[in-house]
C-alpha cells in the first residue's frame, strides 16, 4: 500500500507530526496530488553531500514541476478551476524556491518520506508481534510529550505571575512616588504662616500615613510574589533537568549506541528528527524560563526589597545557565562518523550537527567547526579539562568547515567532504600493544554564540577510537563498537566478555560484512567456540558462562597457529565477501566444520560426495573435502582434502568453475548433484578461434582423480564394498595412508600451487602469436 494512503489514516499526535512536515517549503497539496509520482522516484539514489549530484536533483525538480503543471491542466469544472490555479501557483513557487538549490528539494522530500514511513510503521507495529516493544516506546514517547505539556503549563503560569508582579510593582512605584510628593508638600509647609500650616498639615499627615501603611503592606506582598515566583521556577527547573536527563542521557545515548553498533553491521541508528524536535522543545522552554528569571532579576534591581530573593535569583540564574550549557554541548554530535581505520593521503568525510542550532538561532552567526586528531592520552586529558592545546598528534587537511542551516529540515550541520590525514605522530609503544592497537580520535571543536553573544559556548565532540597505519591491515573495531560503555573514559573497554555476547557481535558483523541475511547458526557458533577455547564439546550450553578476553580474541595466537582468533574469522569474512557470497547465500558452503567433522560426515555418503569448509590452517582459505576410494588399498575409502583456496586462487578461476573442473566431485553434501547447485555460476564456454588465434583457458586438474566422462552410476558407493575395520572406525585427525605423490602434503592435501604455476605458464605460451609456435602459418 502506498505510504501516502497509510499516512492519511494516522490519528492523534502522529497525524499532527505528519501535518507539521508541510508548509510553504512544500505544500501538502503537492504531496497529495503527486503521491504516486513522488513515491516512485529514486530520491535515495542522490547523495546530498556530493555537489555533482545537483544535475540529477535539477532533473527531478523539473519533472516535479512538469507533473504539477500537467495535473493542473487536467482539472475541469468549477472546483477544478480553483485547483488548477492553486497547482499552477505551487509549480511556480517550487521553481522559485529550489531552482538555485535543487538538492534542498531532494533533502526536503527525503525527510518527509522518511518521517511518514516512520510514523506509519510505528502505528502499524502496535498490533504486530513486536507490538509490546512498540507499546513500550509509545508509552515512553507519551511520557516525554506529557512532561513537555506540563513544562508548557508551568512556564505559562510563571509568565502570568511575572506579568502580575510587574504590574503590581509598577503600581507600587507610582504610590511610592505619591508618598514622596506628600512628603515634599509637608516639607514645604514650613514656609507657610502657622494658620495655613495647621489647616493643611493634618490632611497631609493622614495621607502620608495611609500611603506608607499601604506601601509597607504592598512591599510584603511583592516580596511574597517574588518568592512564590522563584519557588515555581525552582519546580520548573527541576522538571526541566529531569526531562533533559531522559532525552540526553537516555534517548540520545541510545542513538549513539545504535550508531556504534551500526559500525559492526547492526541496524541503522535511525534519524534524528524526533530527538531534534525534543531538544528544540527543551531549548525553547529553557530559554523562556531564562528570560523570565532575568526579568525577575531586573524587577528586583528596579525595586530592591530586603530579603532572600537576591540569593534565590542568583541560584536560579546559575542553574538555568548550567541546564542550557549541558543542552548545547550535548547536542553537538557527529551525525556521520569518519571511518575507523584511517590511512594517510586518503580522503574521508564526516558530518557534525547541532540539534538545537535552529531554535537558538545559532545560524544567524554561522559557527566554524575545526577537526583535529588527538591521541588517547590527549582525549583523557580533555575529559579532565586539562590543557592539551600545545600537543599535536597529526595534521588533517581540509579540516575547517562552516555550519550550514537547511531551512526545509531545520538542521544546522557542517559537512566535511574532503578531509585527508597528512601525517600522524606516534607515541612510544611499550608492552604488547601493536601499531594497529594504538588509538586516536578526531576531535571536532566549535564556538557558539546564543542570544546575541549573551552566552558563548565552547563545544567539543570526538568520534569513537580510530587507528592509523601505513598498511592495509584491518584493525578489529568490533570489540570496541560492541562492548564500549556510553560515557566511558577514552577508550576504556571491558577486558573480557561473555561468549554469548561475543556470538551476537560476531553474527552481526558477519552478516554485515558478507551482506547476507544468512548469519551464523548454532552449529557455526559451537565451531567458533571450539576454536576459541580449544574445546571439543559440541554442547552450546557448555559455553554459556564462559568468557573471552581481548588477548584471546586478537592478541594471542591460536594453539599451533601463527594467527589470532579474530584474524582467522576476519579472513573468512573477507574471502566470503569477495568471492563466495552467492554460494554462502545458497547454503552451498557449510564452512564452519573442522577436518575431523568433515570426515565423519562424508564417510557415510556415496563416493564423490563433497563439502566446502573454511581452512583451519590458513587465514582466508576454503577447502574441498570429498570421499573416494583409496588408490593404494583396494576396497578402502577415505576422505581427501584439497589444499585451501585463497583470494589469489579465485582471482584466477572461480570456485564454481573449479568444482566443475573436478569430475570426481559429484554430490554436494548431503546429496545434491553439483551441477544443480553450481551450474548457474559456471563461466560460459570460450568462443572459437578468431583470426588464427585461440584463447587460452585454465582448468584445474587433480591427477589422481582425472576421469574423462564422469558417470555417477559407475562410481561405487560405500555399500558396494565389504566393511573394513580401518574404515568403519573414524580416522584420527590427520592420519591418512602415505601416498608417494609430490602433489600431496603429509595430510593427504593437494598442493595446487605447482599445478597452477604450470597452468599459468601454458596460458602465457598460448597468448603468443601462432607464428612463433607453428612453422609455416601466418598470423
Amino acid at each position: 500500500m502506498a505510504v501516502w494512503i497509510q499516512a492519511q489514516q494516522l490519528q492523534g499526535d502522529a497525524l499532527h507530526q505528519m501535518q507539521s512536515l508541510y508548509g510553504q517549503h512544500f505544500p501538502i497539496e503537492v504531496r497529495h496530488y503527486l503521491s504516486q509520482w513522488i513515491e516512485g522516484q529514486l530520491w535515495d539514489a542522490i547523495d546530498l553531500e556530493n555537489p555533482q549530484e545537483e544535475i540529477k536533483a535539477k532533473r527531478l525538480l523539473d519533472s516535479l514541476i512538469q507533473e504539477l503543471q500537467k495535473k493542473a491542466e487536467h482539472q475541469v469544472g468549477e472546483d477544478g478551476f480553483l485547483l488548477k490555479i492553486k497547482l499552477g501557483h505551487y509549480a511556480s513557487q517550487l521553481k522559485s524556491t529550489y531552482d538555485r538549490c535543487p538538492l534542498e528539494l531532494v533533502r526536503c522530500i527525503k525527510h518527509i518520506l522518511y518521517t511518514e514511513q516512520r510514523l506509519v510503521r510505528e502505528a502499524t507495529n502496535s498490533s504486530s508481534p513486536v507490538g509490546s516493544l512498540m507499546d513500550s516506546m509509545s508509552q515512553k514517547y507519551h511520557q516525554i510529550n506529557q512532561a513537555f505539556e506540563e513544562l508548557r503549563i508551568l512556564t505559562q503560569d510563571t509568565e502570568n505571575d511575572l506579568r502580575k508582579l510587574q504590574h503590581n510593582q509598577e503600581y507600587f512605584i507610582i504610590q511610592y512616588q505619591e508618598s514622596l510628593r506628600i512628603q515634599a508638600q509637608l516639607s514645604s509647609l514650613a514656609t507657610l504662616p502657622p494658620a495655613d500650616r495647621q489647616l493643611r498639615e493634618p490632611s497631609l499627615l493622614s495621607k502620608r500615613a495611609t500611603v506608607e501603611a499601604w506601601l509597607t503592606r504592598e512591599a510584603n506582598t511583592l516580596q511574597k510574589y517574588r518568592l512564590g515566583l522563584a519557588e515555581k521556577h525552582q519546580k520548573t527547573l527541576a522538571l526541566l533537568r529531569k526531562q533533559q536527563t531522559v532525552i540526553l542521557d537516555d534517548e540520545l545515548i541510545q542513538w549513539k549506541r545504535r550508531q556504534q553498533l551500526a559500525g559492526n553491521g547492526g541496524p541503522p541508528e535511525g534519524g534524528l528528527d524526533i530527538l531534534q524536535s525534543w531538544c528544540e522543545k527543551l531549548a525553547e522552554t529553557i530559554w523562556q524560563n531564562r528570560q523570565q528569571i532575568r526579568r525577575a532579576e531586573h524587577l528586583r534591581q528596579q525595586l530592591p526589597i530586603p530579603g532572600p530573593i537576591e540569593e534565590l535569583l542568583t541560584e536560579l540564574n546559575s542553574t538555568i545557565t548550567d541546564i542550557i550549557s549541558a543542552l548545547v554541548t550535548s547536542t553537538f554530535i557527529i551525525e556521520k562518523q569518519p571511518p575507523q581505520v584511517l590511512k594517510t593521503q586518503t580522503k574521508f568525510a564526516a558530518t557534525v550537527r547541532l540539534l538545537v542550532g535552529g531554535k537558538l538561532n545559532v545560524h544567524m552567526n554561522p559557527p566554524q567547526v575545526k577537526a583535529t586528531i588527538i591521541s588517547e592520552q590527549q582525549a583523557k586529558a580533555l575529559l579532565k579539562n586539562e590543557n592539551t592545546r600545545n600537543d599535536s598528534s597529526g595534521e588533517i587537511l581540509n579540516n575547517n568547515c562552516v555550519m550550514e542551516y537547511h531551512q526545509t529540515t531545520g538542521t544546522l550541520s557542517a559537512h566535511f567532504r574532503n578531509m585527508s590525514l597528512k601525517r600522524i605522530r606516534r607515541s612510544d609503544r611499550r608492552g604488547a600493544e601493536s601499531v594497529t592497537e594504538e588509538k586516536f580520535t578526531i576531535l571536532f571543536e566549535s564556538q557558539f554564540s546564543v542570544g546575541g553573544n549573551e552566552l558563548v559556548f565552547q563545544v567539543k565532540v570526538s568520534k569513537s577510537p580510530l587507528v592509523n597505519h601505513h598498511y592495509s591491515i584491518l584493525q578489529c573495531h568490533m570489540w570496541d563498537n560492541a562492548f564500549a560503555e556510553p560515557g566511558r573514559v577514552p577508550f576504556i573497554v571491558p577486558d573480557k566478555v561473555l561468549w554469548p555476547q561475543l556470538c551476537e557481535a560476531l553474527n552481526m558483523k558477519y552478516k554485515a560484512e558478507v551482506q547476507s541475511n544468512r548469519g551464523l547458526n548454532e552449529e557455526n557458533l559451537v565451531f567458533l567456540a571450539q576454536k576459541a577455547f580449544s574445546s571439543s564439546s559440541v554442547n552450546p550450553e557448555d559455553y554459556r558462562n564462559m568468557t573471552m578476553t581481548w588477548s584471546q580474541f586478537n592478541r594471542e595466537s591460536l594453539p599451533g597457529r601463527n594467527f589470532t582468533f579474530w584474524q582467522w574469522f576476519d579472513g573468512v569474512m573477507e574471502l566470503t565477501k569477495k568471492h563466495l557470497k552467492p554460494h554462502w547465500n545458497d547454503g552451498a558452503i557449510l564452512g564452519f566444520v573442522n577436518k575431523q567433522q568433515a570426515q565423519d560426515m562424508l564417510m557415510s555418503k556415496p563416493n564423490g560426495t563433497f563439502l566446502l569448509r573454511f581452512s583451519d590452517s590458513e587465514i582466508g582459505g576454503i577447502t574441498i573435502a570429498w570421499v573416494a576410494e583409496n588408490p593404494n588399498k583396494a576396497g578402502e575409502r577415505m576422505v581427501w582434502n584439497l589444499m585451501p583456496y585463497t583470494t589469489k586462487d579465485f582471482s584466477i578461476r572461480s570456485l564454481a568453475d573449479r568444482i566443475s573442473d573436478l569430475n570426481h566431485l559429484l554430490f554436494l553434501y548431503p546429496d545434491r548433484p553439483k551441477d544443480e547447485v553450481f551450474s548457474k555460476y559456471y563461466t560460459p564456454p570460450l568462443s572459437k578461434a578468431v583470426d588464427g588465434y585461440v584463447k587460452p583457458q585454465i582448468k584445474q586438474v587433480v591427477p589422481e582423480f582425472t576421469t574423462p566422462n564422469p558417470d555417477p552410476a559407475a562410481n561405487p558407493t560405500y555399500m558396494d564394498h565389504a566393511a573394513s575395520p580401518a574404515v568403519s572406525q573414524p580416522h584420527a585427525y590427520g592420519l591418512y595412508p602415505p601416498i608417494g605423490d609430490p602433489m600431496l602434503d603429509a595430510d593427504g592435501d593437494f598442493d595446487l600451487d605447482d599445478t597452477m604455476d604450470v597452468a599459468r605458464h601454458v596460458e602465457e605460451l598460448l597468448r603468443r602469436p601462432m607464428e612463433g609456435q607453428w612453422s609455416g602459418h601466418q598470423s
